[in-house]
């Protein structure tokens, strides 16, 4: 893992305001019952083409990318985490697509917060940027996207 990227990562999560736990895949299990929101870093090291009919063709540059996504529901964050990090998965979210391609991944648990509150502060940061217009907030009325890349 470029723990250097990673790293960078972090603190311009950090200077946006948003906290929480950072968690690996061994760890999930330490934050049982505990709901709320995530962001799911995840490192690309190859080119990656999304296509769909309503946001076209699109390709992801290899590197670091954001995901906020919620976990309100039965099994909370640890579950949705377990998911997002098994290489062994039916895709059947948009961000399935990219975690199976990923080399790296780390995540951030909010407990009580909301995706949509996360992509808020990060994108006010000017720090980060939309990566796909459409990724993973079809059913959402108030963000353009739940997938950031970093500003350059």
């Amino acid at each position: 893992m470029d723990e250097q990227q990673l790293d960078s990562m972090r603190d311009c999560i950090s200077a946006a305001g948003v906290s929480g736990v950072w968690t690996e895949p061994a760890e999930c299990p330490a934050l049982e019952g505990v709901r709320g929101a995530y962001l799911l870093a995840l490192r690309l090291p190859a080119e990656q083409e999304l296509d769909g009919p309503a946001r076209g063709a699109k390709v992801l540059a290899p590197g670091w990318y954001l995901y906020a996504g919620s976990a309100w529901g039965g099994g909370g964050i640890p579950a949705r985490l377990e998911r997002h990090f098994r290489r062994e998965k039916k895709p059947h979210w948009h961000i399935d697509r990219l975690t199976l391609q990923a080399a790296d991944m780390s995540a951030l648990a909010v407990p009580g917060g909301g995706e949509c509150d996360l992509v808020a502060k990060l994108l006010s940061s000017r720090r980060f940027k939309i990566a796909v217009a459409g990724f993973g907030s079809s059913d959402c009325r108030r963000c353009e996207s739940h997938l950031l890349e970093a500003v350059a």
